[in-house]
């Protein structure tokens, strides 16, 4: 088997593959096409591509209504990071809260984002574009919870990028007390079939000290693992379980 890493007339360097068990490749770099790149919805509804990667799962439904039931918690204004399939978004409208803020990058999902926010209970205000551009806007203290919910873009940042976004604003943006929760599937689920073998041990080695240097208080942090199985299709995941983290501001 060969794979061929191409440059794309967007600037995107993607892999030409037709059979690999990496999610990225050495060099692979999707982000300067991603934003306008089709969001590939199936007819289904139940599986969302962009640019040929599994961005999203309805098999996730279970596990993502668990992160999103952490994140609108405490109630009030909410930050959401990634919109996907509207799976967490859904439900976290179902819950107590006053302002949901959802951030948004790839035009194809931010339409379909603008229509769903229409016919929501509570007020949602969509902001397009990557995190990097939107959320240094946001004021510091002003969410109540925080989920953060993104496809990685890069080969580079295929396992860190959650460690930016929670580094660079979650601790500044959350009041005391707030709940910040995020995952990295596609991350966690190579880390589990190359390196870990339990889910605990996974999260506790290459999360735990991330999540300190953020600021966030060692003790304040816990975790609920859950028992889900992904279908044998999936490319991102194949562990039976996940685990939901919460991490709370003191």
């Amino acid at each position: 088997m060969t794979t061929e890493v191409v440059q794309m007339a967007t600037g995107a360097t993607i892999a030409k593959r037709s059979r690999d068990d990496r999610i990225f490749l050495e060099g692979e770099d999707c982000k300067p096409g991603w934003k306008g790149a089709s969001a590939d919805y199936n007819t289904e509804d139940t599986h969302l591509e962009i640019m040929g990667k599994p961005v999203m799962e309805r098999w996730e439904t279970p596990y993502m209504h668990k992160l999103a039931t952490i994140a609108s918690s405490k109630g009030g204004k909410v930050l959401e990071v990634g919109f996907g399939l509207g799976i967490a978004s859904s439900k976290i409208q179902e819950g107590d809260i006053s302002v949901h803020v959802i951030i948004e990058c790839n035009s194809g999902v931010f339409a379909r984002l603008e229509e769903w926010a229409t016919k929501q209970p509570h007020k949602v205000t969509p902001l397009k574009g990557m995190w990097e551009e939107v959320a240094p806007t946001l004021e510091d203290g002003t969410f109540d919870g925080i989920m953060y919910d993104t496809y990685p873009l890069s080969d580079e940042t295929w396992h860190t990028h959650q460690f930016d976004f929670i580094s660079e604003h979650a601790y500044r943006l959350l009041k005391p007390g707030g709940v910040l929760t995020y995952c990295n599937l596609t991350s966690w689920g190579d880390l589990l079939k190359k390196k870990n073998k339990d889910i605990e041990t996974m999260f506790q080695e290459t999360q735990i000290d991330h999540l300190v240097k953020a600021g966030f208080k060692k003790e304040r942090i816990s975790t609920e693992v859950m028992p889900i199985v992904p279908p044998e299709t999936c490319a991102y995941y194949s562990f039976p379980s996940m685990i939901a983290p919460t991490i709370v501001k003191e």
